[in-house]
């Protein structure tokens, strides 16, 4: 070898001709170490790979292929034709095969990158040593030999052969080329072009890619960060203290000319008091704990983007080889076919590069949102109550989805940062080699820019502040709307709360178009920077020194480097405005809150009583001591603290000193059942182990045996959100029977008996409370206002005011004459009726959406309805041509299948191609005009910039001709000019805005006139995520779709238009390409948009799931049960990433593909540049490659611009579904009934039926009957007899299907639902309140005076409370009332009947919550202050109705008798007399309620 490198063939003799070839020397040396030098260095990497995944097969074909080579290179070295005299083969051709044949005999070997690039440039060098190999056998006319060299080509066929083996999972078991290129997710696509994907088409997630495998590193490093955070907090304060002590000191001596300095003191006080308590919690520790969490990706994708940055600048310099190429016609053609390669090599690289790097921060992207979303439900479940006060559940919903979100896409981009000025400094540098000093002319335009970019950023953001609290106020509202619509429909109260909605989405518009405008001026501002700096540059160059000539190749050069320095610029500022300081701050605020103190409580089992509480701070200092095994009763007035009590056992009331001990294991029942969305059987499990014979005694003993034969399912039987398809009773029972399943040590009772029937509660506390019941041997703590109880009760605790007053036994309590027996003596003899008829209230959730549009108890029909509203939606729904999957939905036939009925239809989800009339409602909704003029402005912008580089090309040429001075000043003018026209791309700000308030004011109007059933059957997630979500797609997403699209078509367009001027021969791979393009495009529209639906879709649950958990959190703590549910969040997240990891992948398969055929373009460009040399001018070969270049890009973008367009339009599509929904009756008629309609009260039935769905059974069958003015009328029946469906239907919340209801002779059924339900009045079971001022809450439309709403607030016993609140009716209503007790709720209810002073009043009995007293005072009320009205009452207590003037007993949906209750108490044969009976009540006994025999 030594001597044929020492020959006469010096390489550039080898070089400079037509067929140029290397030196055998460098051949046989340089290119077969070249590929082995690359080996041995990936060797100890790619050991350390070894041994991970199977590939047995070509594992074998290449060893055999390996050992082949060793024996031919032996063979022709040693073998028998060997020529001894013969130099042997060089070494490496012996190590070569060995290393090679080791790494692959290792049994379960991996696809290795390194192995892969490796047998690639091994192929790439034999290539040189096959060709001199084919030339000598050409020239020597001999048969060439196959030696061991040419082996890797066989090797690379086997390769191959290993590349297109498909495997199932597709990721995992990826080889590298299909990892680099994405081949392996070609099978979701192909299957996602074939029909619409569904979720089960997704595949599992990799173990790496789950939410928990992520979080848990996550939560490390967040604990650790959160401590050193609060640590300098600490320091912060301690400082902040000892100065203001130090303040303090001086002040004192300080003389009167004070005073002067006040005023502007007050101001910096007022400033500095802000920045205090922006500070008050641990902050900037989450982007450190996301930086530790993710380091390793972090450094990867940062190595990648750094060479990626680095190849964009070699773009330049091979254009720059090219132009000089076509200029000199000298130089050999392969040079210029070697420039087109590797201007292909160079972009493809760039390319793989780019989306290996783009796939790692997406995927880094998702896991941060993930991260977040964990760590806040997290959060929800261990936060203290003093701190979840401080966010309602709205914020935190948002904390999950906007501020998470946010993060995600700083995320994606987080390497800008640095990437950025590197790309600014490099182009500057290159530029300063072309054009030298000139270009600071340049660079100074761009540092004037920096300034204005800064005030436009701290703008823009000031502006999304406010926004953010606009659009927090609004979500506000509308959950409250959601949780009382029923009340809404009520007192036709939904324009008031429209209203006030529209409000707030007014300020929000107003400054989302503040911001557009703001954006619009900086989007001005930074298409015109290029063009100005470069305009700068050339001048300046041009006119410094007459030697300067701009010629093509300098010209084109830079103005490829000034393209690759439009998109840092261009992004600078963008990375400003994805702003996350706020949601910085909001996630950091909330994730630092105190969580709630488990150290409140001990667990000390040596304690000989069960539950001890000493010196307990409630509302006074509180010590308590019970035995284990004792039932105790806690009494006591409403706001006398009994549930503040319950809350301090439970540890959820932070108490500032004492101590409580428990022992034992605790269960809880609140005194509003929570209920989850599951079945039932779930429900009372609640996440123990089934056992049957303890089931089957617990739901015997809880009374739920009757109630489960009426559902379809039974106990398998779904129960829908908030436990909508139950009564309040059958909710409190399973909440009870969760309970006593738990078998826990220690019983919190709170109130379980208010909510069902007299009956029911009377076998409840026999079979399950009382001292025979299930739970005889454990500790119970009973909150009770139920007198008949007490005397089988252990022990009596007395509260008055906060603070015990008395404990003892009944008997005992009674002889002590203390607060007790004045209780008893008072309500004694009223309520002991009552009580032991305990046919209590059916009560809801306040707040909760209440049950289906009728009765709270007609299960049977509700449960009916429901599931032929199903059946019936999803018929409609087919002609529909949608696709809705529910595959639980069966008729009645089989309902005792074992699976249960679905309540809640899986969502709805459009599938195919989105329909062309969403486009165009979109753009309707933006107005024609806008439309026209922005496109009409984006076409000039366009065309002015192709004529400015077509001018600059001419330029170019003219510079060879003429001397160079007399171009500049018109040059300068005219461009100057074209540009100006850019700044009026502006139309499309206020179009979208327009859009936006259109939408959302026909969602919310369409919402609120929806029937009572949507409600019923519509998770209120999926409505609020159509109000969040989908509102704010359409207000930020949306309009940038659109602009980008516009842009990127017209970009595309004037490419190609250039580039066919340059080079005509173009166009006839511009239609392939074309039809390549498209088919690509269609294949991945149709994938991405499926995905991007079903992540919507998945989306829904986190949020309900989350709702639930942050309304049954106390629940979820007494049973300890955090740790399943952050299980269950973490599954449904995962759920959720399933479609978002692939809709990933399917953006970076598609860029693959589409800079593949952009990588393409400019090699054709390249290659015809070359091939028609002779005719064109350099100018014009400088200008098309330029351009191509840059289409790779754009490209891309566009459709990625127009699927992100479609995929985002489905917003639009899922707002239409939702403002298209059928209404009920219309608010108002034609037919207006007079102003002081009803005037005298009289209501008439006349023949009148309903059904719930035209397809059912009737629910009221032909009632008839005439209440007259005035009178006072109690409806009684047994559950599911259709109390509540009469109420509902002088509501119309039902219709009627036959006859008539007439109110002072009008037939209902002619008004508007307006003009009806505002002339009556009810006051519904649950006492439902709305964020805002109490004054708010009594007249929303402000009709009544500050003098009539007191004195409302005096009747209804709540005007001292109201007077001792510092801000008076203006007191906050926190959300759902929570900071009011049951009993002032209900109070203010009554409150708001009264203000309405109808002549009608229906009363929904609402004593349930309420202690004696109150509901003594609230039957004085009514009985008072509606004298003059008709008042239907519906009793589930008989007593409260003996005094009626006549009462009302139905019986499965007919008045089987109405008259005054004495005569119906007289008659031993009716029911009525029955239902008195069970209750203890006497015949002849109506005036006055007597004393029943307590036995119960």
């Amino acid at each position: 070898q030594m001597i044929s490198c020492q020959s006469s063939f010096s390489l550039p003799h080898l070089v400079c001709r037509p067929d140029p070839d290397l030196p055998i020397c460098v051949e046989q040396t340089v290119l077969v170490w070249f590929p082995l030098a690359f080996l041995w260095l990936c060797a100890p990497w790619h050991f350390a790979n070894l041994c991970k995944k199977s590939a047995k097969v070509v594992a074998g074909l290449l060893l055999l292929t390996a050992i082949a080579e060793l024996a031919l290179t032996l063979g022709e070295d040693y073998g028998p034709s060997s020529d001894s005299t013969a130099q042997k083969h060089p070494a490496v051709l012996y190590t070569n095969p060995v290393l090679f044949a080791v790494s692959w005999v290792t049994p379960r070997c991996v696809d290795s990158g390194s192995l892969f690039v490796f047998w690639l440039l091994q192929v790439l060098c034999a290539v040189f040593q096959f060709q001199t190999l084919l030339r000598d056998a050409l020239n020597k006319v001999l048969t060439p030999a196959l030696t061991a060299p040419h082996l890797p080509v066989l090797r690379i066929i086997a390769l191959n052969a290993y590349l297109s083996n498909l495997l199932q999972n597709p990721e995992a078991k990826a080889t590298f080329l299909s990892r680099i290129t994405f081949n392996w997710f070609n099978s979701m696509v192909i299957k996602g072009f074939k029909r619409p994907l569904v979720q089960e088409d997704m595949w599992d997630l990799n173990e790496k890619d789950s939410t928990q495998a992520f979080c848990q590193g996550f939560e490390e490093v967040m604990a650790k960060e959160l401590i050193k955070a609060r640590c300098s907090l600490q320091k912060k304060q301690n400082k902040r203290k000892t100065k203001s002590d130090h303040q303090n000191g001086l002040a004192k001596g300080v003389s009167q000319d004070v005073l002067v300095m006040e005023e502007t003191g007050k101001k910096k006080e007022k400033k500095k008091k802000k920045k205090d308590s922006e500070s008050e919690y641990p902050n900037s520790w989450l982007v450190p704990t996301i930086a530790k969490t993710s380091k390793a990706v972090l450094l990867e994708s940062a190595f990648l983007k750094l060479i990626q940055d680095l190849l964009s600048f070699a773009s330049p310099q091979l254009l720059k080889l090219m132009i000089s190429f076509t200029q000199d016609k000298s130089s050999h053609a392969w040079t210029g076919y070697l420039y087109a390669v590797l201007l292909l090599v160079v972009a493809f690289l760039q390319s793989v590069i780019l989306q290996q790097y783009f796939q790692r921060c997406f995927i880094l992207g998702m896991k941060v949102r993930t991260s977040l979303m964990a760590a806040v439900y997290k959060k929800a479940l261990v936060v203290s109550n003093d701190s979840r006060k401080e966010s309602t559940a709205g914020e935190i919903v948002n904390l999950m989805s906007a501020d998470a979100q946010r993060f995600n896409d700083v995320t994606n981009f987080i390497h800008l940062l640095w990437s950025c000025p590197l790309q600014i400094i490099l182009a500057i540098a290159f530029l300063w080699i072309e054009l030298g000093p000139s270009v600071l002319a340049g660079l100074l335009v761009m540092v004037l820019m920096v300034p204005i970019n800064g005030w436009l950023a701290t703008k823009s953001r000031g502006f999304q502040m406010e926004n953010m609290k606009f659009k927090d106020k609004r979500m506000k509202i509308i959950n409250d709307i959601l949780n009382g619509i029923k009340v809404l429909k009520y007192y036709a109260w939904e324009s008031s709360f429209e209203a006030q909605v529209q409000e707030i989405r007014e300020k929000e518009l107003k400054v989302k178009r503040k911001f557009a405008y703001l954006s619009s001026v900086s989007t001005f501002i930074f298409s015109c920077a290029p063009a100005i700096v470069s305009l700068a540059t050339f001048a300046v160059f041009v006119s410094v020194s007459p030697d300067n000539i701009l010629d093509a190749e300098k010209a084109f050069t830079s103005i490829s480097l000034f393209n690759i320095l439009r998109f840092p610029l261009a992004m600078l500022p963008q990375l400003i405005s994805i702003m996350t300081a706020v949601s910085k701050k909001r996630l950091e605020k909330f994730l630092s809150g105190d969580d709630l103190d488990t150290m409140a409580i001990t667990r000390d089992d040596s304690h000989s009583a069960a539950v001890s509480m000493t010196d307990v701070i409630i509302l006074f200092s509180v010590s308590l001591d019970i035995k284990p095994g004792r039932l105790v009763a806690v009494v006591g007035a409403v706001g006398s603290g009994k549930t503040s009590l319950i809350s301090a056992l439970l540890g959820e009331l932070h108490s500032l000193k004492g101590h409580i001990n428990i022992k034992g294991s605790v269960a809880f029942v609140p005194q509003q059942a929570w209920i989850q969305n599951a079945t039932v059987m779930d429900n009372i499990l609640f996440g123990s182990y089934l056992d049957e014979e303890r089931y089957r005694s617990v739901v015997d003993a809880c009374a739920l045996g009757p109630d489960l034969d009426l559902l379809p399912g039974r106990d398998q039987t779904e129960i829908g959100e908030k436990g909508i398809n139950l009564s309040g009773g059958q909710k409190q029972r399973v909440s009870l029977a969760r309970a006593v399943y738990s078998s826990a040590d220690v019983y919190l009772l709170d109130d379980p008996l208010s909510a069902v029937d007299s009956h029911v509660g009377k076998h409840l506390f026999e079979r399950v409370i009382g001292p025979t019941g299930l739970l005889k041997d454990k500790t119970r703590i009973l909150v009770t206002h139920g007198i008949s109880f007490l005397p089988y009760v252990d022990e009596i605790v007395v509260l008055v005011n906060g603070v015990v007053s008395e404990v003892g036994s009944y008997d005992g309590l009674r002889a002590s004459k203390g607060a007790f027996s004045e209780f008893l003596e008072t309500y004694g003899k009223e309520e002991s009726t009552q009580e032991s008829d305990f046919e209590q209230i059916e009560m809801l959730p306040e707040g909760l959406e209440p049950q289906a549009d009728g009765c709270p108890e007609d299960i049977v029909s509700s449960t009916l309805k429901r599931e032929n509203s199903l059946r019936h939606s999803q018929r409609h729904s087919k002609q529909n041509g949608r696709l809705r999957k529910n595959s639980s939905v069966r008729s009645k036939k089989d309902s005792g299948d074992k699976k249960g009925q679905r309540l809640i239809e899986k969502e709805t989800m459009e599938t195919g191609r989105v329909k062309f009339s969403v486009y165009l409602q979109y753009l309707r909704s933006m107005g024609w005009c806008f439309i026209t003029w922005s496109f009409l402005f984006y076409f000039i912008q366009n065309v002015a910039f192709i004529g400015q580089n077509l001018w600059l090309s001419d330029w170019t040429e003219d510079s060879v001709e003429y001397f160079n001075t007399t171009y500049p000043n018109h040059i300068r003018d005219m461009r100057i000019g074209v540009f100006g026209a850019l700044g009026l791309a502006q139309g499309m700000t206020d179009g979208s805005i327009s859009a936006s308030r259109t939408l959302h004011t026909s969602l919310l109007s369409n919402i609120l006139k929806v029937p009572m059933v949507f409600f019923d059957t519509t998770p209120s997630g999926r409505i609020v995520n159509r109000f969040a979500k989908d509102i704010f797609t359409v207000d930020e997403i949306i309009p940038m779709s659109f602009r980008s699209c516009i842009l990127c078509l017209l970009g595309v367009l004037g490419t190609l238009f250039v580039i066919c001027l340059a080079t005509p021969i173009f166009t006839a791979v511009v239609v392939p390409m074309a039809v390549i393009y498209c088919f690509v495009q269609r294949f991945y529209v149709a994938t991405s948009r499926q995905l991007r639906r079903l992540d919507s879709v998945s989306r829904s649950p986190i949020y309900s799931h989350f709702g639930e958990t942050v309304s049954g959190i106390s629940v979820i703590r007494a049973y300890g049960h955090q740790q399943r549910f952050l299980k269950q969040n973490e599954d449904t997240i995962d759920q959720n990433l399933k479609s978002v990891y692939p809709w990933i992948v399917s953006n970076r398969w598609l860029a693959m593909r589409l800079e593949f055929l952009g990588n393409l373009v400019v090699f054709f460009s390249a290659l015809f540049a070359v091939i028609s040399r002779d005719s064109l001018n350099s100018g014009l070969v400088g200008l098309s490659i330029s351009y191509a270049l840059n289409v790779t890009q754009t490209l891309n973008w566009l459709v990625r611009m127009t699927s992100e367009l479609e995929t985002n339009i489905v917003a639009v599509e899922r707002v239409r579904e939702y403002a298209e929904i059928k209404n009920e009756a219309p608010w108002i008629t034609s037919n207006r009934p007079p102003d002081d309609w009803p005037t005298a009260g009289n209501i008439h039935f006349e023949n009148y039926k309903v059904r719930y769905r035209p397809e059912l059974d009737l629910i009221l069958h032909g009632i008839t009957c005439d209440i007259q003015s005035t009178e006072k009328i109690g409806i009684v029946g047994r559950t599911g007899a259709g109390k509540s469906s009469l109420t509902n239907c002088l509501f119309r919340i039902i219709e009627a299907s036959e006859g008539q209801i007439l109110i002072d002779g009008i037939d209902i059924s002619t008004l508007g639902l307006h003009d009806l339900r505002s002339r009556l009045t009810i006051i519904p079971q649950d006492p439902v309140l709305f964020s805002g001022t109490l004054r708010m809450n009594l007249d929303p439309f402000e009709k009544s005076s500050d003098e009539e709403i007191w004195s409302v607030l005096e009747l209804a016993h709540l005007k001292d409370y109201v007077r001792g609140l510092p801000t008076g009716l203006q007191h906050e209503v926190s959300e759902g009332g929570e900071n009011l007790s049951v009993g002032q709720r209900q109070l203010l209810c009554l409150a708001r009947a009264l203000l309405r002073k109808s002549r009608i009043l229906i009363l929904d009995e609402a004593t349930a919550a309420v202690d004696l007293e109150t509901d003594d005072l609230i039957q004085n009320t009514i009985r008072t202050e509606f004298s003059h009205c008709t008042v239907l009452t519906i009793a589930h207590r008989l007593n409260t109705i003996l005094d009626s003037s006549r009462v009302m007993v139905l019986d499965s949906g007919k008045i089987v008798e109405f008259d005054s209750p004495s005569v119906l108490l007289n008659n031993k044969q009716g029911h009525f007399y029955a239902m008195a009976k069970d209750a203890g009540i006497r015949g002849g006994e109506t005036s006055k309620p007597t004393d029943i025999s307590t036995d119960l």
